[in-house]
């Protein structure tokens, strides 16, 4: 019995999903990224290092309820870097028995978060945290921390760091909610200042007429 137990749960983990509280965890990964999408959520005060990577979106139908972010924690004197990346936890409807997550690109540094949820409903607009340019012998860390709102009016702050300031936020996703995902990167420096995340955009789709 124990052995048929631990090969269960070797295919799970190989399948890509776990069964949790809120329920079976998928990674969409880019499977839907031809999702059409309503418009594009911004902020203003994004970093300038890095590149726009790919997108991911929820599948059709399913909204972003939740997130979990990736965070270095502080490294006392060597190169900090502060919010690497931000998975999205996607249901549908209020059904949370089956999940999905995306992420588009994330960086390589610090641990993941474990989710946080609206109560209810959809995240609809999102705000960050950036420490602006260092300079040229400063230790950039960019973006820092991210806050969501959900349209049942909860806001949801991330366990980022502290550094910087939270911008404006971005327009709300009236009338749907928030479905994909797009982070700005920069590279892995090898031994130079890493940066990582820079700036994320998030994908507003309408909910199905009824």
């Amino acid at each position: 019995m124990a052995r048929l137990f631990t090969t269960v749960a070797l295919l799970a983990v190989l399948s890509g999903g776990f069964c949790g509280e809120t329920g079976f965890l998928q990674r969409a990964g880019v499977a839907f990224s031809n999702r059409q999408y309503r418009s594009v959520l911004t902020v203003n005060n994004g970093e300038q290092f890095g590149n726009w990577t790919w997108p991911e979106m929820c599948p059709d139908e399913f909204f972003a309820v939740g997130f979990s972010v990736r965070v270095e924690s502080n490294q006392y004197g060597t190169d900090d870097t502060a919010l690497n990346g931000i998975r999205l936890v996607c249901a549908k409807a209020e059904d949370r028995s089956f999940l999905y997550t995306v992420e588009s690109h994330t960086g390589y540094f610090g641990d993941w978060s474990q989710p946080q949820y609206c109560p209810s409903g959809v995240l609809t607009s999102f705000q960050i945290r950036v420490e602006p340019h260092q300079g040229l012998f400063g230790d950039d860390t960019t973006v820092n921390n991210i806050k969501f709102r959900c349209s049942s009016n909860p806001t949801l702050e991330a366990p980022g760091m502290d550094w910087g300031e939270y911008g404006h936020w971005s327009e709300e996703c009236s009338g749907g909610g928030i479905c994909g995902i797009e982070t700005k990167m920069e590279e892995y420096q090898y031994a130079l200042d890493d940066s990582t995340l820079n700036d994320v955009r998030f994908h507003c789709c309408a909910k199905p007429q009824q």
